[in-house]
């Protein structure tokens, strides 16, 4: 009799060769075999037919999705280089990204699974009894701050190399690098955003050393940055919940007292960290004008923790490589680096840079998981067929490919205006446009990487759902970029404190800005009505502005989160038909532009007509909430 057992597929490297036996038969595509798929498909589906008392093996009968060189295969990626970069810093980025995709192909990948495998361990006391709080990280995880420092994954930003390029380059390794990172990814973003701090005040003197430590391409030189902000009231409400304190010392330096709830990468060389400094009445001032920066170093010259003790570390959901701590900041020795309650200001710019890495790391998880589904749709047979012969499962992978596509030119649009203001090549325009679009991107990203992780991981069916694959691995750690650096809703409202800050010039210039894109792909053909829903959208959008500006604040916070959607929809799709209006663009490009634009851009103008933003919504909104509970009543 032919048996047909259930079909599934196992993804991660190292894990599949340890325990599974070998497959010498199935379809094993890499670059440049394109010509041997049909070939190797029709063999699939002859095995599928053959007697099980001929098979080599009785066990799950798939094979392991292959993918190869990250940048080799990612035609979006070099398309989008080829058409920016200028032909000598391409030559040259191109061989880069190329060496750099063999490495993690064969090296990093199988790092970032030990680390997986063995995450750190906190050791509170030693065999005598004696505290000495070590966080204990594997050999894995040490070597990956090894290859961060080789490969100048911060020291290329500030070397500045190919002057505003760098920064982009920069972000395409980070990108390549982060979904085989094993949360390596995580410190890498810290990092990057206390060098930028340092580098924004000027690199005092006092902070030379720690900066060229940063900023090191040296694995025995190179140091990794904390960012110690949320305390014990916890979340975004730091000017509230902030209550650590500052006392100043006889030599200048003071000493920090606090209980820090979250410090992720808690094995870190150093650390930037707000805290209230205290007056000579040992008075300290509340809000955020009361709070300042500071710098300290987590060990002494011995080795020793700098007045600081750990807790327990976190039990996380996910980024479970990575050591997050609760400290207590008993006295540790720290240097002010902002001016008196200037605290929040100068952090501002860590965490600018912070969350453009978690962008980095929402493409990256989307692209990561896309790769792997069109890869198993090759092997995997179900219905007498191959996955890629279905068109509903096709065209799932599709959808997910387009909402990857709008992520990842949003992203490419970010780091190259960074590259321009860090290169004082920057207008005000720009400085401007990327105030907004940095917020409006992270929250935007990160929802979307959590929508596609989880539609990826039902591509591959009930083996989506094994440990051993990899694929949880991938979504719980995607499942904490709508959280970290600001959830969606506080970045929805930093949306609208951009336009207040800037008196709705930002707005003036986003309008502008997609105006011109917009005009110069108006002559492409097949992109006629793509430019046309765009239009409509950004008339909706601008309707909306002026309508919703006389209604008062509480229809505003209420709009807030739709409204940085549609931004973020029109700004995306915009930057997609830009790159499908290019002279060698490819029908890939503009099919992905036009679908883009049959999704609802515009959202909150769609809600405004729905009267979802009048100040009687909310009140039902907190009805809907709390029916039935025992102080429903009170709340209303």
């Amino acid at each position: 009799a032919t048996c047909k057992p259930w079909r599934s597929g196992h993804i991660l490297p190292g894990l599949w060769e340890r325990c599974q036996p070998p497959s010498r038969k199935g379809i094993n595509v890499t670059a440049g075999q394109g010509q041997q798929v049909g070939a190797q498909e029709k063999q699939v589906l002859e095995d599928l037919e053959m007697p099980l008392a001929r098979r080599e093996t009785e066990t799950l009968f798939q094979e392991q999705p292959q993918t190869g060189n990250q940048y080799l295969e990612d035609a979006l990626l070099r398309s989008y280089l080829k058409t920016h970069l200028p032909p000598k810093v391409l030559e040259e980025v191109n061989q880069d990204l190329e060496r750099f995709g063999n490495r993690l192909l064969t090296k990093i990948k199988p790092l970032g699974w030990e680390c997986e495998l063995n995450p750190p361990v906190f050791r509170q006391y030693d065999a005598w009894g004696q505290r000495v709080d070590h966080i204990v990280t594997c050999s894995a995880w040490r070597r990956m701050k090894e290859i961060a420092a080789e490969e100048g994954l911060i020291a290329e930003a500030y070397e500045r190399r190919y002057s505003s390029w760098s920064r982009l380059h920069q972000a395409v390794k980070l990108y390549l690098f982060s979904s085989s990172s094993g949360g390596f990814n995580c410190p890498l973003a810290m990092t990057d955003g206390a060098a930028k701090v340092i580098e924004s005040l000027g690199i005092p003197g006092s902070l030379k050393n720690a900066f060229d430590h940063l900023t090191s391409r040296d694995p025995k030189k190179f140091w990794t940055s904390g960012q110690w902000m949320t305390e014990r009231r916890g979340g975004s409400d730091v000017a509230n919940g902030t209550e650590t304190v500052a006392r100043k010392q006889p030599d200048g330096t003071y000493c920090l007292y606090g209980f820090k709830w979250f410090t992720s990468a808690a094995d870190s060389d150093v650390t930037l960290t707000l805290a209230r400094v205290e007056d000579a009445e040992g008075q300290v001032k509340q809000g955020s004008s009361g709070l300042s920066l500071f710098f300290l170093k987590v060990r002494d010259e011995e080795g020793k923790l700098n007045s600081i003790q750990v807790q327990r570390l976190k039990d996380k959901l996910g980024t479970r490589q990575m050591a997050t701590a609760e400290l207590w900041l008993d006295g540790a020795k720290a240097e002010l680096i902002s001016a008196e309650g200037r605290g929040v200001a100068s952090i501002s710019n860590m965490l600018n840079i912070t969350r453009i890495h978690n962008v980095i790391g929402a493409v990256a998880s989307m692209r990561r998981m896309i790769s792997l589904s069109r890869e198993y749709a090759r092997r995997r047979v179900a219905f007498g067929k191959l996955l890629k012969d279905h068109p509903l499962h096709m065209q799932t992978i599709a959808r997910m490919e387009v909402q990857t596509r709008g992520a990842f030119l949003l992203l490419m649009e970010i780091v190259r205006l960074l590259g321009l203001v860090e290169t004082h090549m920057a207008s005000e325009q720009d400085h401007l446009l990327l105030r907004l679009l940095i917020p409006v991107a992270k929250l935007y990203t990160g929802k979307q990487a959590s929508a596609v992780v989880i539609e990826a991981m039902e591509s591959f069916g009930g083996q989506g759902y094994m440990e051993d694959t990899g694929l949880p691995v991938i979504v719980r750690d995607t499942l904490v970029l709508s959280i970290w650096e600001g959830t969606t809703n506080i970045l929805s409202l930093d949306v609208l404190r951009s336009l207040t800050k800037s008196q709705g010039q930002v707005m003036a210039v986003f309008f502008s800005t997609v105006q011109k894109k917009l005009e110069l792909a108006s002559g492409t053909a097949k992109l006629e009505r793509a430019v046309k829903q765009m239009r409509d959208a950004v008339s909706s959008l601008a309707q909306f502005t002026q309508v919703a500006g006389s209604k008062g604040a509480v229809t505003m916070e209420l709009a807030a989160r739709d409204f940085s959607y549609a931004l973020a929809r029109i700004y995306a799709g915009v930057l997609l038909i830009e790159h499908a209006a290019r002279p060698d663009a490819s029908s890939t490009d503009i099919s992905a532009a036009r679908r883009w634009c049959n999704q609802e851009l515009c959202p909150v103008a769609v809600e405004l007509e729905n009267s979802s933003y009048e100040a009687e919504e909310a009140l039902q909104d907190s009805a809907l909430v709390y029916e039935g509970s025992p102080d429903s009543g009170s709340r209303l």
